[in-house]
């Protein structure tokens, strides 16, 4: 007889481990206990015969539920206690280590089953969840994952339920703690725009009526709330878009399953094994040729972003509507973040949606859909949120006390790191609204709290860039509670953190592709090659792209402003630029003037910016005029590419500046001006955009090769476009290498703070030998 008692983590509550464990020291007669403990993790003790007991241990590995992860066990032999049975002990809010906080996942196809079965009890029942799926994350008040500690406390289980709760043999529901069904759940409410309830029988299916007949329907999902509407009616489409003040970005389109999204866009059986996933993200993919979508979902793209029905309210709605797919977005105002509440949804919504579909269980935490997209054969983050977060990344290497990374302004996410491990927060969004900082806050607290940790003992890390929000919230803290401070460069940031989750170590040089990004020389970055070393805390920018001028953020708006400073520096009279732009009014003619005026009398700030290159290109082609959304232009440029045919542009030149490598892209951006008239532009943008990433490739065999690198990584939101990517990836490959693109996090700003956190790893006062 012998003993052992084991503190298990990884993704170990809320996923039906505990009853797992109890089942299997009962089918193999052993006797002991397991309970939640306040950290995310679990603990268990068990003793009884030698080879049962190894043989217990092995069961956990092969047989443990379907949403179970065990990223390590701490096991030790004990003394046996002499104990008679197994039970599930009561939680302790005691925290012996951290583990994972349980994601959302989405629905199974079990209790799909169950809710599609006439004669099952949950027939038709829209919140119908078990120990393997379900809302997790987002109704969580704190840990340990139980069912007081979540808003399901507020529905006490019916005797039914509760006999089910109750059943050891019951794989899905004994000890489930999210589980309830009509007599004891939640229940759902149909509103009109002045919030008074509908007299229907079946709020769903008289939802469904109404989308069918092109009404908007705001739906209150797990995470937040959601827009639904036709996607096959242009005038629906047009009218939702007047209504949320979002003339071009693309809308999400929600479908049964993947059997009805094949109708839409072309999917690979791993794209449908991701969509069908416990994650079920959105997935960016090709249009068909012959979709029913209306032309208004997402104008002028090549992709739609699509993904299932992943909780039973969703597939219910979907189910009752003809086309069995919808405009499926985020349920918000202009720049606001995703209503979560009715008060939210009264006050910000009702100018948006016809009706509300409703449901009474709190959602705690605001958790948006995750975006994923395809670059080469790799899936890579646009934004990571529902099903992921906040799921840790590990590091090779233990901090000596906590970190927070406040990441930047636009797709904000922080980044909590204590001993080996970076939690990365859910999608907060763009922070210029306060109301979003103030969540911000709350959710900081939330995971400091959970995770047992004090504000005084943290080091916070925050962006260059003094005008960042995040940067003075991250002060503000700091200030109230004593922590340390440490500055970390934009792009050095994306490229470490992108070196990390690959888990490359050594020298490296790193290609940073975006937007804007605050440099250490004053000015505006977003085009540069730096080379730095993961094991300490300096790097060296070797090599950048030649710098266009901006005067203003009207700038990266009104993107024909670009092309007139771009030329303007290039030496083009003002009246050689207006014969390129062939302005249509006199008041637009007045606007260039004055920004050309500004760039002649020095009134400018120097941005090597690929974002603003590529903008200029998509401005001189004709594809894009207006930035309405982050990234318009490249991703329209991007889009028209795919039509086109690529050639190699071979007209630009390299230079030395203050020992810096430049490279000069002029040459290129001639050559889509002269022949815009006589060439296809879909194979002008192919061609720019491929060279272009061609020649990045080029600045890092030029500049950093001498340095005797390992690795090259590419961060920044940039590097996501196929075009850029496949000229870089060809013009390494010449010289035995590739570049690294981020996997587990978003190679935009939404994976910025877990590169500020990792960056601490090259701070010997902050990490462990």
């Amino acid at each position: 007889m012998i003993a052992a008692r084991l503190i298990i983590i990884g993704i170990v509550q809320g996923v039906g481990f505990r009853p797992f464990v109890d089942r299997a020291m009962r089918r193999l007669g052993l006797k002991g206990y397991v309970k939640n403990v306040g950290g995310s993790e679990v603990e268990v003790f068990v003793e009884g015969n030698e080879e049962n007991i190894y043989e217990f241990l092995s069961i956990l590995y092969n047989e443990k539920p379907p949403p179970a992860e065990i990223e390590e066990a701490f096991l030790e032999l004990t003394h046996p206690q002499g104990l008679q049975n197994t039970q599930i002990q009561r939680s302790e809010t005691s925290r012996v280590t951290g583990s994972m906080i349980p994601p959302d996942f989405a629905v199974c196809k079990d209790c799909l089953a169950e809710i599609l079965d006439p004669s099952n009890h949950r027939y038709m029942y829209p919140f119908n969840s078990c120990a393997w799926c379900g809302p997790r994350f987002s109704m969580m008040y704190t840990v340990p994952y139980d069912r007081e500690n979540t808003s399901m406390r507020d529905f006490a289980l019916c005797e039914s339920c509760l006999k089910e709760y109750s059943d050891h043999e019951n794989v899905r529901r004994y000890h489930a703690q999210g589980i309830s069904c009509p007599r004891d759940g939640p229940s759902l409410a149909l509103l009109d725009n002045d919030f008074n309830p509908l007299n229907t029988d079946n709020p769903i299916v008289e939802a469904a009526k109404l989308i069918d007949e092109g009404s908007i329907i705001a739906v209150k999902g797990i995470g937040g709330y959601h827009i639904a509407a036709s996607a096959t009616m242009d005038d629906v489409v047009l009218k939702l878009r007047r209504r949320k003040n979002r003339p071009a970005k693309p809308f999400a389109i929600m479908g049964l399953d993947t059997s009805i999204l094949k109708l839409l866009v072309y999917l690979s059986e791993e794209d449908g094994k991701l969509l069908s996933s416990p994650q079920a993200p959105i997935l960016l993919l090709p249009k068909r040729e012959d979709t029913p979508v209306s032309k208004y979902v997402s104008p002028g793209l090549s992709h739609e972003g699509v993904f299932i029905a992943y909780t039973p309210l969703h597939f219910l709605l979907l189910m009752h509507t003809k086309d069995k797919f919808s405009i499926m977005t985020s349920g918000n105002s202009a720049g606001s973040p995703m209503c979560t509440t009715e008060e939210c949804a009264k006050s910000k919504l009702r100018s948006i949606a016809d009706y509300f579909l409703v449901h009474n269980r709190v959602i705690v935490n605001r958790v948006d859909d995750s975006v994923i997209r395809k670059t080469g054969d790799q899936y890579v983050f646009l934004r990571r949120s529902r099903g992921y977060a906040p799921r840790w990344i590990r590091l090779k290497k233990s901090l000596r006390s906590p970190v927070l990374g406040m990441g930047g302004d636009l797709s904000n996410t922080f980044a909590l790191g204590f001993d080996d491990k970076v939690v990365i927060s859910q999608y907060i969004g763009d922070i210029e609204d306060p109301e979003t900082q103030g969540e911000l806050l709350n959710y900081i607290d939330f995971l400091v709290r959970v995770y047992g940790l004090n504000y005084s003992d943290i080091t916070v890390i925050v962006d260059k860039h003094k005008a960042y929000h995040s940067r003075k919230i991250g002060f503000d803290i700091a200030r109230k509670h004593g922590c340390r401070i440490v500055e970390v460069q934009h792009h050095y940031a994306h490229l470490f953190g992108t070196a990390i989750d690959n888990e490359l170590e050594g020298r490296i040089a790193g290609i940073a592709l975006d937007g804007l990004g605050w440099g250490d020389d004053e000015s505006v970055w977003g085009g540069e090659v730096i080379v730095f070393n993961t094991m300490d805390n300096s790097y060296e920018r070797v090599a950048s792209i030649e710098w266009v001028p901006l005067t203003s953020d009207r700038d990266t708006i009104s993107i024909k402003r670009l092309v007139t400073l771009y030329l303007a520096k290039n030496k083009w009279s003002f009246e050689e630029i207006m014969k390129i732009l062939k302005p249509e009014n006199e008041r637009e003619v007045m606007e260039h003037r004055l920004v050309y005026a500004a760039f002649n009398q020095g009134r400018y700030v120097k941005a090597s910016s690929t974002g603003r290159v590529i903008d200029v290109v998509a401005a001189l082609l004709g594809v894009s005029h207006l930035r309405t959304y982050d990234g318009e232009p490249a991703i329209k440029l991007e889009a028209v590419a795919f039509k086109g045919v690529k050639k190699l542009l071979e007209n630009v030149s390299f230079k030395q500046v203050n020992g810096l490598l430049v490279l000069d892209y002029h040459g290129i951006i001639n050559e889509v001006i002269e022949k815009r008239e006589v060439l296809d532009t879909p194979s002008l943008a192919r061609s720019f955009l491929y060279s272009y990433g061609y020649y990045i490739g080029e600045l890092v065999v030029r500049s950093a090769l001498k340095y005797k690198i390992d690795y090259v990584v590419a961060g920044g939101g940039a590097v996501v476009n196929e075009h850029i990517y496949q000229g870089l990836k060809e013009r390494l490959r010449l010289e035995g290498l590739k570049p690294y693109l981020p996997r587990r996090i978003p190679a935009g700003d939404g994976g910025l703070s877990f590169g500020q956190v990792a960056s601490a790893i090259a701070f010997r006062t902050l990490t462990r030998d």
